[in-house]
This record gives structure tokens, sequence and C-alpha cells, in this order.
């Protein structure tokens, strides 16, 4: 926090988490610690890049107000992650009754005995997804990694079962899955299996009504051979 005799001003750096072609965002808050109104402006190296909200305004008595910078998106990452841009906060004490539309930039100027508080802010760029921290190994080896424990000596027993339960939910849906495959599969099988049964079946069947076909007509030939015969013999007889 940053201490003048107008303003309180916190955080002192401007921390953007830092991701191509994203916008970011940060803020900060003023605090007036007079009993007057202060009338704040704020300015940047690099106006093209930030857009600042409320870039200007009044902060009454013992009041705070909170001022938004949002980084435009950037298509390439600067050299080591280092970003040499600035801000100016000015502060100056504004008659009583002042709004935000009544301040203009003369009012800012040293002049005379006017006092204007300047305080310049830094840029850091901070990773948007930091890495995972790894243990590091000891003199003695490697050794297994251990829960969790919180300052009281309470082992973190809602983090252990949050992470029991990722690791079972894919085994448990994979066993499902790998149930309903084998279910599948045996259905299949039978069914085929049922099918073919069926296809022998069918012909045992049209085989048997051949035969019967064939050996009735066989019986009729004959029955009427035998009666062309017989009627051969009376008329010749």
């Amino acid at each position: 926090m940053s201490t003048g005799d107008l303003l309180n001003i916190h955080p002192i750096e401007l921390k953007f988490p830092f991701e191509l072609r994203k916008q970011s965002s940060c803020s900060m808050q003023l605090t007036n610690k007079s009993d007057k109104y202060v009338a704040f402006k704020v300015k940047t190296t690099n106006p093209k890049k930030y857009c600042v909200r409320p870039n200007t305004g009044i902060v009454m008595p013992g009041s705070t107000c909170s001022v938004t910078v949002t980084m435009q998106a950037q298509k390439e990452s600067p050299p080591d992650m280092q970003c040499k841009d600035k801000f100016l906060l000015q502060s100056v004490v504004a008659p009583d009754g002042t709004t935000t539309n009544k301040i203009t930039s003369e009012m800012f100027n040293k002049e005379g005995d006017k006092v204007v508080e300047e305080f310049k802010l830094r840029v850091v760029y901070i990773p948007a997804n930091p890495p995972s921290p790894v243990p590091e190994e000891s003199d003695e080896g490697s050794s297994p990694p251990r829960p969790s424990v919180l300052e009281n000596g309470y082992q973190d027993s809602s983090l252990l079962d949050a992470v029991s339960r990722t690791l079972e939910e894919p085994k448990e849906k994979s066993f499902e899955t790998w149930s309903l495959i084998s279910r599948l599969t045996e259905e299949k099988t039978s069914a085929l299996q049922q099918n073919q049964k069926l296809q022998h079946e069918l012909e045992l069947m049209r085989k048997q009504i051949s035969k019967k076909h064939a050996g009735g007509v066989s019986l009729l030939v004959a029955f009427l051979i035998g009666l062309f015969g017989i009627l051969v013999g009376y008329i010749f007889k």
C-alpha cells in the first residue's frame, strides 16, 4: 500500500494475468484519508494498450473508490514476461461538492502553492496458468508424497475424498461400459446360434416334405399303371 497525504493506494503494482489473445484486468483501491474532496487522474505510458475506468474521479472524505485497468489482448509475449509500461496516479484537493464531470486537466497543473501528489505504478505480468509445484527430492532419496495436513494437525479429508472420487469414477464408468459390451456380444452370439439352428431345422423339414411329395407321386403312378393294366386285360379278354 502506498500512502500520501491525500490517498492510500492499494496495490502499488498492477498485476495482469497474461495469456495471448485474451484481455486481462486488475483493480486498485483509492482511499481518501483526508477530510477534503480529492480529485484523481490516471495516466499511462501506453494508452492504446490499456483502458482505465474511471480514469478520473472524485473520492469523498473517508470513502474508497475502485479503479479497473483492462489490458487489451496481446498477440505476442514480451521477452522474459517483463513489461516496461508505467502508470501515473495524480491526486489533488478539490472544492467541496465537486463532481466528476467538473474535473479539468488544469486542476492537476503544478502552479504556485498547489500540491499535486503523484504515484508511479509499474505493470507486472503473471502467468495465467502457473505450473503445478513439483516436490523436491530429499538427500536421502525420493520419498512417497504425503497427504496434506492442516495447521491444526488434522488431515484434509475433504481433499482426499475428492481425489478418491475422481480416481474411482473413471474405473466405475469403464467397468459399466465393458459389462454392456460383453452383454451385447453374448446376445449377438446367441442370436446367431439360434438363427443357424432354425435354418438347419428348416432345411430338414424341406427335405422331408420333398421325400413325402416324391413318395406320393410314385404311388399314384403305380396305381394308374395297375389300373391301366386291368382295363387292357379286360378289353382283350
